[in-house]
């Protein structure tokens, strides 16, 4: 229960935090942002699919949230600093689901390249550390730790 409600909270963490870059780069909806995660899996078709692809977007979200968490969870008793240092786990952690994510899970998605930008990598590099990390290592630490 405990994966299930980090994996939920880190979700919701990162969605808003993404959501609300999102609307500051003058956006006026988050609803495509949704659909980019969806194309990931239905390509062109996600844009076109209004709701319901806005639906599968943020279900996606939250299943690779709990699949991070999840993970997390697993390595956790296998890495004893994790325990000793939780905030250089959320650190290191953030930066390693940034990495895999974005070197390898979207290119091999059917998701539309985006142009690169170092600035805009490292806002969502320390969204993921925030957002994910955190509350994931401190969660881990207390289940395992008591």
């Amino acid at each position: 229960m405990t994966i299930l409600l980090t994996g939920l909270l880190a979700g919701f963490l990162d969605g808003a935090a993404a959501t609300l870059l999102y609307l500051a780069r003058g956006n006026k909806k988050p609803g495509p942002l949704f659909q980019y995660i969806a194309s990931a899996v239905f390509g062109k078709a996600a844009f076109a699919g209004g709701g319901f692809m806005v639906l599968m977007g943020l279900c996606f979200h939250f299943l690779i949230a709990l699949a991070v968490v999840s993970f997390y969870f697993v390595l956790y008793p296998h890495i004893p600093w994790l325990g000793t240092t939780p905030l250089a786990g959320a650190a290191i952690y953030g930066l390693l689901v940034w990495v895999i994510m974005n070197l390898v899970v979207l290119p091999l998605s059917r998701a539309a390249p985006r142009p690169f930008s170092w600035v805009f990598a490292l806002i969502n590099m320390l969204i993921l550390m925030v957002a994910i990390g955190l509350p994931t290592a401190y969660l881990a630490r207390h289940y395992f730790q008591g």
